[in-house]
């Protein structure tokens, strides 16, 4: 890893994690590298901040440069979820109701996304 920043479980097993001006990768359970996000989606990151994996295992990734998060489906292309009133996107949660707790660091609070 080039620069670890923020880790979340995976629910099926394993962990994803980002890495300062780099790359989102996501690990097997046996903490194998399985892949990616950039090379699997093609998906040019400015700096990866927080991550989580919902429910249903697609991964989002706040983006702290760009003041986005994007969702990364297993299958299919990433969606851009949130691309305006965030500053400085850091951790980020995802609750089983469908909600999305966002840690903006220059605003000094949680936004909530549903």
């Amino acid at each position: 890893l080039q620069g670890p920043r923020y880790v979340s479980p995976v629910p099926r097993g394993g962990f994803v994690v980002s890495e300062e001006c780099g790359d989102v990768k996501v690990f097997m359970s046996s903490h194998k590298l399985l892949s990616s996000l950039s090379s699997k989606y093609g998906h040019q990151f400015g700096n990866p901040a927080g991550v989580c994996v919902d429910m249903d295992g697609n991964i989002l990734v706040a983006d702290e440069q760009r003041r986005t998060v994007h969702l990364f489906p297993e299958h299919g292309a990433p969606i851009c979820l949130v691309s305006t009133g965030l500053q400085r996107p850091a951790g980020m949660a995802c609750s089983s109701s469908g909600h999305l707790f966002v840690a903006d660091t220059v605003e000094n609070c949680v936004k909530v996304f549903k």
